[in-house]
């Protein structure tokens, strides 16, 4: 993405600027006539509750406006390039990267490594701090953007460099320094690699980490994701159930420690780590306010909860009819477990669990958001799947029907000769999809973190 100076690609109905005139293509070139770096300094200047702007039309003419508004009230418009910079890639080769781990021939974009921490505070996108310079960490500190998204991986600087294969790695991770001692919010993530950064390093990571409270409000331990296309790459192990049951013993042994310090859990071990381990999920209390859904920690917690809550206020009823549902081979035996408590109270909606195996990536990653199309058509194509086949939303590209592998919807649909139900996250959600409630949301998409995963 390269820098566009500032094109509006849309004017929102009922907006200031639609009041304003603006029109899509009009360029804005300053504001309070400070030129506009980025997108957070659009948001911060934009805060002020007078503003001039300056704005140049297609035809070349400059308006100046000069605008009274309510403190943070936003322009209401969008931009061609929704950073209004250039978008910045990772330089990182970390050892774990699973885009390294794809094969040819996919879509550009999945190949884009992003590490660009406007998309931390934006998106939730989680950065290293080995691209951020220190203007970058100046302005986050001055318009106090938070929270900031990290990739700590370890603590130890000489094994960060290695894991990274960056000699600045370790020093990075003074940015996080600064951070702290600004007081910006801040959630961090571990990428765990087996004999690489577990046993005493991750020990000593954690307590590291631990100095950076009260900001540093969270952090996910996850077991590194391995797909069959890992030649040239680090020889990397997969974890069993044995090393599972050490990580969590880890993770719980510094929760307990934590907890009874500063009334934080703070750091949360990811759901996979209880499945591998068959070790029961945590309560809902552990997850101090699902803090770190978007790393896979407490989302299945999240929607056994909601979805029996949701069968609470029920009664039920003889209504007959067959769902199916598709779902990676990892939260299989939870859904199994949902729907036989959703047929206590309809006993005749028959819904059908296909956990489906991924040989597109390989049969280690085994996570719903990483399914594709073609996978789906090969273990489906000749069951009866009934009058709906279900999907969680994360296995589709935000705002689109179409799978990693460039399948679309419409074309598994009719190769299955089934309609297909795209079900937003939530346990309510998943029930009503079942249950045939959700009227025609045939392709719903939902902005936050799927459950199913």
């Amino acid at each position: 993405m390269k820098k566009n100076m500032h094109i509006i690609s849309k004017v929102l109905p009922g907006s200031i600027a639609e009041e304003m005139e603006l029109e899509a293509g009009d360029r804005l070139v300053s504001i309070n006539g400070q030129e506009v770096e980025d997108v957070f300094d659009y948001h911060y200047l934009m805060n002020d509750e007078n503003v001039t702007l300056l704005i140049e039309k297609t035809d070349g003419e400059e308006w100046e406006l000069e605008i009274e508004k309510e403190y943070e009230e936003d322009l209401g418009v969008e931009f061609e390039n929704a950073l209004m910079d250039e978008y910045r890639s990772c330089r990182n080769k970390c050892i774990f990267c699973f885009i390294d781990q794809m094969p040819g021939g996919m879509r550009d974009t999945l190949y884009f490594k992003d590490d660009d921490s406007r998309l931390s505070f934006l998106q939730g996108n989680y950065v290293t701090l080995t691209n951020m310079s220190d203007h970058d960490i100046d302005r986050i500190i001055q318009y106090h953007l938070e929270p900031i998204n990290i990739s700590f991986h370890a603590m130890d600087p000489e094994l960060r460099c290695r894991m990274l294969n960056n000699r600045f790695a370790g020093d990075a991770l003074k940015k996080a320094d600064r951070l702290f001692e600004a007081g910006i919010e801040m959630n961090g993530q571990i990428v765990l690699c087996k004999g690489v950064n577990d046993g005493d390093q991750l020990e000593y990571s954690i307590s590291r980490l631990k100095e950076y409270l009260p900001y540093l409000h969270s952090v996910s331990v996850v077991p590194v994701g391995l797909t069959k296309y890992r030649e040239g790459l680090a020889e990397l192990e997969p974890f069993g159930k044995e090393d599972a049951k050490k990580v969590l013993q880890t993770v719980h042994k510094w929760q307990d420690e934590i907890y009874r310090e500063c009334g934080t859990h703070f750091i949360h071990a990811g759901d996979e780590w209880y499945l591998l381990a068959e070790e029961e999920l945590p309560g809902e209390e552990r997850y101090d306010g699902y803090l770190q859904l978007e790393n896979g920690v407490g989302m299945l917690r999240l929607l056994i909860d909601e979805t029996l809550e949701e069968l609470s206020k029920r009664e039920g009823d003889g209504r007959t009819h067959k769902i199916s549902i598709a779902t990676g081979v990892l939260a299989a035996d939870t859904l199994k477990y949902l729907a036989g408590k959703l047929n206590e109270k309809y006993p005749n909606v028959e819904i059908a669990i296909y956990p489906v195996i991924n040989h597109f990536f390989g049969e280690r990653i085994t996570v719903s958001g990483l399914l594709t199309g073609q996978d789906l058509m090969a273990e489906l194509k000749g069951c009866s799947l009934g009058d709906r086949l279900l999907l969680p939303c994360n296995i589709l590209r935000s705002g689109e029907d179409v799978f990693l592998d460039d399948m679309r919807v419409p074309e598994l649909e009719r190769t299955l000769q089934t309609p297909v139900n795209i079900v937003k996250s939530s346990g309510r959600a998943f029930v009503e999809a079942i249950l045939l409630e959700d009227g025609d949301r045939k392709h719903a998409h939902a902005d936050e973190v799927n459950k199913y995963e």
